[in-house]
């Protein structure tokens, strides 16, 4: 099976959806949810209702089906009638297994959770998503999600054997769904990582560089699988990427060592050759410029804080 970029940097990055409640809503009702320093999903499974973010201008108008993703550090309202005084979040759910109700009636279902990341690698995604992504229920994807939301609130109503982890791993499908969706239609994504892997005509190197990080590429022979000239290629790459192609390479190993070195009581000699170096020293050069720290010193700072 052929190297899928995409899904290398979210297995580094350890993304874990959660679904973390529900609420069935009607009325005049509002509901204010606290800065987290996690990615928020919300998914409205029916009805209507209003986002208001934090120094976002205007509310978005959500419609059932449709589905958000925060990546910002900012509170948020969900509301049927802007002009509700919002319920803190922790109110509403405070001892509350499933789905809690709020207002009067049941106009409206939402499905909510946040997507886990690993406390050094996150940052990898979370530097380049927007603050709020939203996916609407006429969109391409629509259909698929409407499926794992239908699902999702299926598993969480029936409450059969296995149900949480199913929950879970369709949270996960809903996310990977919401940023593929996110790549086929946001148009002028920044230079970065996300960008070039939605960039079709470099996708042939990224798989050859994602496939063998620890071989010695040549520009040439990245280029050729691109069907490009050296020139062209460097130049579309880098437009993509935000970086030169061996630099994008380079990153992607430090990345993978950072892994590595978390992992276990592993020597920095045997992460080097693990990703490419016959020289620890040359290594060691190139996490530090790269991580800003050297390797051992970055081992024994996450030792430290396992111990904590």
């Amino acid at each position: 099976m052929e190297a899928d970029p995409f899904s290398d940097i979210l297995q580094l990055t350890n993304a874990q959806s959660v679904v973390s409640g529900g609420f069935r809503a009607g009325g005049a009702w509002a509901i204010r949810f606290p800065e987290m320093d996690k990615i928020k999903f919300s998914a409205l499974v029916r009805g209507t209702c209003w986002l208001s973010v934090e120094g976002r201008e205007k509310p978005v108008r959500m419609q059932s089906g449709d589905v958000v993703l925060l990546s910002s550090r900012r509170s948020f309202v969900l509301a049927g009638d802007l002009e509700a005084v919002p319920v803190d979040a922790a109110r509403v759910f405070s001892g509350v297994s499933g789905i809690a109700n709020v207002g009067d009636g049941d106009d409206c279902m939402q499905i909510g959770g946040f997507i886990r990341l690993d406390q050094s690698s996150g940052k990898l995604l979370l530097d380049v998503l927007p603050s709020l992504i939203h996916v609407q229920a006429d969109s391409p994807r629509a259909a698929v999600l409407q499926w794992l939301l239908d699902q999702m609130v299926r598993e969480r109503a029936a409450e059969h054997p296995g149900a949480v982890l199913a929950s879970a791993q369709l949270a996960q499908l809903m996310f990977v769904h919401i940023l593929r969706a996110h790549l086929e239609t946001s148009g002028d994504l920044a230079a970065g990582w996300l960008r070039a892997l939605g960039n079709r005509r470099i996708a042939p190197a990224l798989r050859l560089m994602h496939g063998d990080p620890g071989r010695s590429w040549k520009l040439e022979e990245l280029a050729k699988a691109a069907a490009m000239s050296r020139t062209t290629f460097a130049v579309h790459f880098k437009t993509a990427a935000g970086v030169a192609p061996l630099t994008y390479l380079t990153e992607w190993r430090m990345r993978l060592a950072e892994r590595a070195l978390q992992a276990g009581n592993v020597s920095v000699a045997s992460v080097a050759q693990s990703v490419g170096y016959t020289s620890e020293s040359a290594f060691s050069h190139a996490f530090r410029r790269v991580t800003g720290k050297a390797p051992k010193r970055f081992r024994d700072a996450v030792r430290e804080d396992q111990r904590e």
